[in-house]
């Protein structure tokens, strides 16, 4: 008797737990772009600046995605940028961007909010 009760306990558990799985990641999908709009709107909202800075630092972040057995490899390309008064911000930038930066760059960094938007290089 007992054998009857534990696999009408597990039909009656599994699909309450993909439920819950399936509004985790539902859930977790529309905050992350109520937050990506949020973000995007500040930065429609923030002035563009441009204004004199060097370029301190680059990286990469190298992503892996397997999805119907095809390997993909992202890259997220960065660069650190510092103001004349000492403070520090990192954006994000394209490939072609970050290929054309070299550390200790002098230049006019424009950017509005936390969108980078282009790096005059001194002559």
């Amino acid at each position: 008797m007992d054998n009857m009760y534990t696999g009408d306990l597990m039909f009656q558990f599994v699909p309450i737990f993909i439920g819950i799985i399936f509004i985790i990641v539902i859930g977790s999908v529309i905050i992350t772009a109520v937050k990506g709009a949020g973000q995007w709107q500040k930065n429609n909202d923030s002035p563009r600046l441009s204004v004199p800075a060097i370029v301190t630092s680059k990286r990469t972040n190298v992503s892996r995605s397997a999805e119907n057995e095809l390997h993909s490899t992202y890259t997220t390309y960065y660069a650190t940028f510092e103001f004349e008064s000492g403070d520090r911000t990192e954006f994000i930038l394209s490939g072609s961007e970050y290929g054309q930066l070299a550390e200790r760059d002098r230049g006019t960094l424009s950017f509005q909010g936390t969108r980078y938007i282009g790096f005059q290089r001194s002559q």
